[in-house]
């Protein structure tokens, strides 16, 4: 069978899969679970265009991984056959441990568990499965590799994730900040003492990067109808894991099911075959399913969250600098539980309250180090001259009030 394919994807035209390993990777049930699963989870409410999948960006990035490689190499970098291999699998593979609505999974479904750590357990299966050829591409994905700037390409401040998800987030919600030059700052890529740098004349590219990053996660990622819609998925699993710890059989499909009716802790996951067997089998539509069932179950509270959720009847959202005041909170509860004929857990249900942090830059975990043209680096925040962009290494927190639209 002829596996050297050609995708044509909407972004960066053709992209080829480079390798018979890959073929198989990108064939294999894990992996193709992923074009069930939305890159951006509940961000099509507010642009209607956002409806490309997890599927999408993985390939997106395995094939900026070709591009960096290549211009490492024409630059004098040894980088071996085997060593793109690996690298390409290790981004290829970088986000196969994702649940669908990833931010209401981890709250919910599978408490705390990373997807990361998801991600890592199904490339170690794979490895298995592959005879032991994933090793190198683990090493890498672990950062646990003597060439350092190719864990950085898969995991670091610039790495190949980010790139990818900007360029193809800011494509398909229409959200023009969003738009970096991939092309300019992957061809201004270089390394020194085994560390990604970035040649000097890149640096305008690296500032709009992090400027348009920042930018996509107040525009996008954070726009409070997108955290109304997300919070509000929270709480219908919520209600649902109630219900199922009192021993109410609600419809689900059978992976949806198993984690409804147990509490699976962090050790259990990783310790038993049978959470990842079921967990590999849950995408979106295991949840939507459930919730256009739900919308007519007799439980009040569990039914009117799945029809707001239908109607995109969605939960004013506050976002602020400052904590909500008390009493004010008090009050929205009081009047809440008066008009819903709610008691005082199950207004819990429809007002409440929460912090996001957005960060655009951390500059104490892999620096974006900028090569001079004297063969040394300095660290972005002090080769620009933009003045707000050390502004950025700082951790942005905002304070976030839910309730009812009818309040």
């Amino acid at each position: 069978m002829n596996k050297k394919k050609i995708i044509n994807d909407p972004v960066y035209g053709f992209i080829n899969i480079p390798s018979e390993l890959v073929f198989d990777l990108i064939s294999h049930p894990y992996f193709q679970r992923l074009r069930y699963i939305k890159q951006l989870g509940m961000t099509h409410l507010v642009y209607p265009g956002a409806l490309h999948t997890r599927f999408h960006h993985a390939l997106g990035a395995m094939h900026l991984m070709s591009l960096a490689i290549e211009v490492l190499r024409s630059k004098g970098h040894p980088i071996s056959k085997e060593e793109e291999e690996a690298a390409t699998i290790a981004i290829l593979l970088h986000d196969i441990g994702h649940g669908p609505f990833s931010h209401a999974l981890e709250h919910t479904l599978v408490n705390g568990i990373k997807h990361e750590d998801i991600s890592m357990l199904m490339m170690q299966k794979l490895n298995v499965e592959f005879g032991g050829r994933l090793t190198e591409a683990i090493n890498i994905f672990k950062g646990d590799y003597p060439k350092k700037f190719l864990p950085q390409l898969v995991s670091g401040q610039l790495d190949l994730d980010r790139m990818d998800y900007l360029n193809r987030d800011s494509f398909f919600t229409g959200v023009s900040e969003g738009v970096i030059s991939f092309d300019r700052i992957i061809k201004m890529f270089n390394v020194l003492d085994d560390q990604l740098v970035i040649e000097e004349k890149g640096i305008y590219s690296i500032e709009n990067f992090l400027i348009a990053r920042r930018l996509m996660y107040w525009q996008v990622y954070l726009h409070k109808t997108v955290v109304a819609g997300e919070y509000l998925l929270v709480k219908i699993l919520e209600r649902a894991k109630e219900l199922s710890g009192h021993g109410e059989i609600l419809f689900a499909t059978p992976a949806l099911q198993h984690f409804l009716r147990n509490e699976v802790k962090e050790e259990e996951f990783f310790s038993s075959e049978i959470h990842l067997a079921q967990f590999s089998k849950l995408d979106d539509q295991d949840i939507f399913a459930s919730v256009k069932v739900w919308a007519d179950h007799s439980d009040r509270i569990l039914a009117q969250l799945c029809q707001m959720f239908i109607r995109r009847n969605l939960y004013k959202v506050e976002i602020s600098s400052e904590a909500p005041d008390l009493d004010r909170l008090q009050r929205i509860r009081e009047n809440t539980a008066d008009l819903m004929k709610l008691n005082e857990h199950e207004v819990s249900y429809f007002v409440f309250t929460d912090v996001i942090e957005n960060r655009a830059y951390n500059a104490g975990s892999g620096n974006i180090n900028i090569l001079l043209k004297n063969n040394t680096t300095i660290d972005i925040a002090k080769a620009s001259d933009l003045s707000n962009l050390e502004s950025l290494d700082k951790t942005v927190t905002k304070h976030i009030l839910c309730y009812p639209r009818i309040i």
